[in-house]
């Protein structure tokens, strides 16, 4: 009795016996003379002969009749293929159950006309799996795995994929076509119809040796199927993944140990998987500018105070292409351009928390501050104040209107996938718009669109009260998932958000439940299809600028391309300059911002905004007063203007015929002078009874002090009448000379008529 093959489980039952066969590589001798015979004839075999000559090597010939019987072809290609597998044993020296892979490939090559049959017998005496290496589609998975396995077993197993695929929403096409395919292939390669026993690995190397588009998406929904069975922990990554090996161009002229470091900083850090991938390439061009400045510092436990201070003030001088390890990467027309202050504020920030977690971590000596020696200088952080990218009002208006018509021909056309029901496109129609009103109305991250969840609209008050009073009072409000900023949180949105969201999830096909990176739970994502969410760039690269070809708007403007961010950022902005705007701080609990600060940075007053707050402000008014001013014209008539006075300024308790009045100190407060007249005297009542008195009224601008005196009452106004006691009036005497004048009654006589 022989052990199992190395290849084969021993707890897997096979199709043809094994065990009991001797399956010793060497040929024996009389093997050997027999095989030698049967090759050198150049006479077919009666059969009375192939009958003896398959008794003298029954050895090689039994497990071959076993995996005939199991395939049963007809009488003639059975002995044909027995006798050629034969041939190779004497020509290689070697039983079949020595071969190795290579030469079951060159075997199965030169078999074109035989190729299910010499499948079959590599498949089940040599555990052949490599089927890529040898397809050239010929052989029909399909079919050779009902013949190994059965057509039951097969079958189901298959069905299983098919059922939970159709239900998720897959094209038919791609169900009855590739998925049967694919599955066989699996369960060739893992020895086993079973679904349960399949293995992540088996389609792990399928994937590495398959390089069709279509199926290496097929092997990611079985993987998905496989997943939502509970039979694989995740399913396969929807893309590859290409790590440092796949690109060893990286660490040219990176010192060994830096790199070392690094790629340890990569792996351990706690930070968000885009920084740590995005610091790690940067510090591999640190790496670089030590190896041809430093290379006494290639490790980090060198740096000192005096290289991080360097350090810094050449990032401040960097140009675009410095330190590259390609140039050929960056685009020809930047290279040579200084890099922006961001940039320069995130290659200092990147560094430093790069030693402040080395030292946490005890990897290096605390020779200095990471904090304090790589921090980015102050003319630096000057330049990144907050600068809204706002989408133009117009333009914003018509990408509304794009949003809220979409129709089936504007969606982007599917590539890859053909559509038996006729749609185009590789999302449903209602779907994407539910994605566009999302992206539209509700000024949320790219990252929170993504992870919204079914039931994610709730109606405030409840659904049967909103449908008594038409819907009109109900306020639709959308939780929002935890982000990067916040915990979950609920915010209101227009209510067409509510609405396409809920025509979406009607239309929903069941999908299975994925895992949240972000918190680590099996949830029910909204905008799921076809068991994976949408991709990362689907709304910047595909679903925007089909937005902007329906609405006829370039899909950039002077500020950049047009994304889901500046979305957000234009929405937050109308939001604060509406008639009725938002707070500084309403708009921070909407957006889900930790500290108004950051709502800053997504917050631009519009000049429209600024110059009503600027017209009502009333600068040029406040620092005006009108007066009126009666103008004598039968004076200026008759020439006496130079003699008499003729312009009268109306203080209310008088007037003043100062002709500069508006040059007067005492405006505000008139010391009654010369040029005064009371409205109380006869000579003011004269002159408002003369009938060629022409009213108008004159600004008169007003000194900070004068303003007090008008805006805050009595106290300002003591205040001004002590600064002027000492100034002279137009007439020539102080207030406080005309004060301390005593006052002379003079008495006329009454003149006589005669």
């Amino acid at each position: 009795m022989t052990e199992s093959p190395v290849w084969l489980p021993p707890d897997r039952a096979w199709p043809v016996e094994l065990c009991s066969n001797d399956r010793a590589p060497d040929l024996s001798a009389a093997e050997e003379s027999a095989l030698g015979l049967y090759a050198r004839s150049r006479e077919l075999f009666t059969k009375v002969q192939t009958k003896r000559f398959h008794a003298r090597l029954e050895r090689l010939v039994r497990p071959l009749q076993d995996v005939m019987n199991l395939m049963a072809p007809c009488t003639a290609r059975r002995t044909e293929t027995v006798n050629s597998v034969l041939r190779e044993v004497y020509r290689r020296h070697q039983v079949y159950w020595g071969w190795k892979t290579q030469d079951w490939i060159e075997v199965l090559k030169g078999s074109t006309g035989r190729r299910p049959l010499y499948m079959g017998v590599a498949y089940l005496l040599g555990g052949f799996v490599d089927f890529p290496a040898v397809d050239d589609r010929v052989f029909a998975q399909h079919k050779f795995a009902t013949k190994i396995f059965g057509c039951e077993a097969v079958e189901m197993a298959v069905g299983r994929v098919q059922s939970k695929l159709r239900e998720w929403g897959y094209a038919d096409v791609m169900v009855t076509a590739s998925v049967p395919r694919t599955v066989c292939e699996a369960i060739l390669a893992n020895r086993s119809p079973r679904l349960e026993e399949f293995s992540r690995e088996v389609l792990e190397e399928l994937r590495k040796k398959h390089l069709a588009i279509s199926v290496n998406r097929c092997l990611v929904a079985v993987s998905e199927v496989l997943t939502d069975l509970g039979i694989f922990k995740e399913p396969l990554a929807a893309d590859k993944v290409r790590g440092v090996a796949v690109h060893p161009h990286i660490l040219q002229s990176v010192p060994a140990e830096w790199a070392r470091i690094c790629d340890c900083w990569r792996a351990t850090s706690t930070r968000g998987r885009r920084t740590r991938i995005g610091g790690y390439y940067w510090l591999l061009c640190v790496g670089r500018w030590l190896g041809r400045e430093h290379p006494e510092a290639i490790s980090p436990a060198a740096w000192t105070r005096e290289l991080a201070a360097e350090y810094v003030a050449v990032v401040c001088c960097l140009r675009i292409g410095d330190w590259a390890e390609r140039l050929n990467q960056v685009g020809s027309s930047k290279i040579g351009k200084p890099i922006a202050a961001g940039t320069i504020h995130y290659r200092i920030d990147i560094l430093g928390a790069f030693f402040s977690d080395l030292q946490e971590w005890g990897k290096i000596p605390r020779r200095f501050d990471p904090r304090r020696c790589l921090r980015t200088p102050r003319s630096v952080l000057m330049q990144l104040g907050p600068r809204p990218r706002v989408v133009a009002d117009d333009i914003w208006a018509k990408l509304l209107w794009a949003g809220l018509n979409l129709t089936e021909d504007d969606l982007p056309r599917c590539r890859f996938t053909r559509r038996d029901d006729g749609r185009t496109s590789f999302y449903p129609l209602t779907m994407v718009r539910a994605l566009v009103v999302v992206l539209l109305f509700s000024g949320l991250r790219r990252d929170e669109i993504r992870r919204l969840r079914v039931g994610c609209v709730r109606w405030q008050p409840s659904t049967a009260e909103a449908e008594q009073n038409q819907g009109k009072s109900a306020i639709c409000l959308l939780d929002i998932p935890v982000n990067k900023t916040s915990p979950p949180f609920t915010k209101p949105v227009d209510r067409v958000v509510g609405e396409a969201i809920a025509a979406w999830e009607q239309e929903r096909p069941v999908q299975p439940k994925r895992l949240d990176a972000k918190t680590g739970e099996s949830v029910s994502f909204l905008f799921l299809y076809r068991g994976r969410r949408i991709g990362p760039e689907y709304l910047n690269v595909r679903l925007i600028p089909t937005l902007c070809r329906k609405a006829g708007v370039p899909p950039q403007d002077v500020r950049g391309n047009i994304t889901s961010h500046r979305a957000r950022s234009t929405i937050a902005s109308q939001l604060f300059n509406s008639k009725e705007p938002m707070s500084l701080f309403e708009l921070q609990e909407w957006l889900g911002h930790r500290t108004p600060t950051a709502t800053q940075h997504y917050v631009k007053i519009t000049p429209t905004r600024l110059a009503k707050s600027f017209s009502d402000a009333g600068y040029f008014e406040r620092n005006l007063r009108m007066v009126e001013v009666l103008i004598d014209r039968q004076v200026v008539m008759a020439g006496a203007a130079a003699r008499e006075p003729w312009k009268y300024y109306d203080l209310g308790h008088g007037y003043c015929s100062y002709e500069f009045f508006d040059q007067c100190p005492h405006r505000m407060a008139c010391a009654k002078c010369a040029f005064y007249r009371p409205k109380g005297s006869a000579e003011a009542q004269l002159l408002e009874a003369k009938t060629n008195l022409l009213k108008m009224q004159q600004m008169i601008p007003l000194k900070d002090e004068e303003l007090a005196a008008v805006e805050e009452g009595i106290a300002a106004m003591e205040r001004l009448l002590t600064q002027l006691a000492d100034v002279p009036t137009p007439a020539g005497p102080t207030p406080r000379q005309l004060r301390s004048s005593s006052l002379v009654e003079i008495r006329t006589a009454p003149r006589s008529n005669g």
